[in-house]
């Protein structure tokens, strides 16, 4: 396919690092920006990333390869150390101190920190993952927002420069989840939508409808108002980085009650659409969780790296401000109700913009996008086409949930 030639021939790996394969040097400064992406070393960065390392015979170098930068690990020097041999960054969880065992919580955080903080390759702690959800339990908190607070600022004393990570699951209201902000400098959410129909029960899933998420949109295209809410709970002073699925539920079954028929991985084609979706509704950087549990035959991890290259090779727009396109679209009749038809953000891009367009809705579109006349040219970014523009408007048809990414030039705006 044309994407596949694009990747090959666009994307050059490794991507600068911010530091040195075996040099021995302070971990680079992360903040924060006003438009929530970070600011690495003096670059910003669209972070990219993984929960998990692959099952491949060498996983960390195959993580690299595929274009991602970060990866989770357990607290081990040792472990970070095999990232950096792959030109990797990496993250670990701290947990929370809570009132009932501050000194202990206090003690087990100073080890783990004091072990850990002079790694150059270290990017940023985690707090408690989904604190505000307990199954079945709606109405209570795992974790309350003080004890994850308190372990932030105590840190603080300890590691001042490095940021803290906290994953929200897709529950709860804006203002629960906001009251955990004080904790973390980026903030994230899970949300894993490509479900069976006829799933069993299962911890996670809601009993009633058999779904993790729990907004009216049960298909792939809730990312994007998930991605909304992130923004609505971190405000802008802090990243927003969505955790999209790289697995299978049914794979979290024990074996010998899992159904063949219901192990079901996200395909290519969902899986560029959530990422390129998450990014269209102001994602600072995308995590992938699930794909160390995934098995070795399964095409999960080929299909991801498809798409992880993809956003490698379009790394610098992706990090770059986002730009205002007065973009006006005008449907063509093809025997469909539009519900949210197109979705788009827009980046400069060399001597142009990249445009990413996507399909929110579950059935086909034909689209004319009419940008401003300065737009005089529109090539699709890893589909090998160039669509003509007439006073710059051209036009385009849509999988249901496609997406297409276009160079717009000269002078878009």
């Amino acid at each position: 396919m044309h994407r596949r030639k694009f990747i090959a021939n666009t994307l050059a790996l490794p991507l600068a690092a911010a530091w040195t394969r075996g040099q021995a040097q302070a971990a680079p400064a992360t903040i924060v920006e006003a438009d929530g992406m970070l600011r690495i070393a003096g670059h910003r960065r669209f972070l990219l990333g993984l929960y998990g390392l692959p099952k491949t015979d060498k996983p960390e170098q195959a993580a690299r390869d595929a274009g991602f930068e970060v990866v989770h690990v357990p607290p081990d020097p040792a472990a970070l150390a095999r990232l950096r041999g792959a030109q990797l960054m990496g993250w670990t969880e701290l947990g929370a101190i809570s009132p009932d065992s501050k000194a202990k919580d206090e003690a087990r955080i100073t080890r783990i920190v004091n072990s850990l903080k002079n790694e150059p390759n270290l990017l940023f702690w985690e707090s408690v993952d989904e604190p505000s959800y307990i199954w079945q339990k709606p109405r209570s908190l795992k974790v309350e927002p003080g004890p994850i607070i308190a372990a932030r600022n105590f840190v603080r004393r300890l590691d001042p420069g490095r940021p803290f990570f906290l994953n929200h699951s897709p529950t709860n209201l804006v203002e629960t989840l906001s009251q955990y902000n004080e904790g973390a400098e980026i903030i994230g959410m899970d949300i894993y939508p490509v479900i069976p129909h006829g799933m069993h029960s299962m911890p996670v899933l809601w009993p009633a409808t058999g779904r993790q998420g729990d907004l009216t949109d049960a298909t792939i295209s809730q990312v994007g108002p998930y991605t909304d809410k992130m923004r609505r709970v971190a405000g802008h002073n802090r990243a927003v980085i969505m955790v999209l699925q790289g697995f299978a539920w049914e794979n979290f079954r024990p074996v010998p009650k899992r159904d063949p028929k219901l192990i079901v991985y996200p395909s290519e084609a969902e899986l560029r659409f959530m990422a390129w979706q998450a990014i269209v509704h102001g994602a600072n950087g995308l995590l992938f969780f699930g794909v160390d549990e995934t098995p070795a035959e399964a095409p999960l991890w080929v299909n991801l790296t498809i798409i992880s290259r993809e956003l490698a090779g379009l790394a610098a727009p992706l990090a770059a401000k986002g730009v205002t396109l007065d973009l006006k679209p005008r449907y063509h009749e093809l025997g469909h109700s539009i519900d949210r038809g197109i979705e788009w953000c827009a980046r400069p891009h060399g001597d142009g913009m990249l445009l990413v367009a996507v399909n929110a809705d579950g059935n086909p579109i034909e689209v004319t996008m009419t940008a401003p006349p300065s737009v005089r040219s529109c090539d699709v970014i890893s589909e090998g086409r160039q669509l003509p523009v007439d006073h710059g408007a051209f036009r385009d048809s849509f999988n249901p949930w496609g997406v297409h990414l276009y160079k717009l030039g000269p002078n878009a705006v």
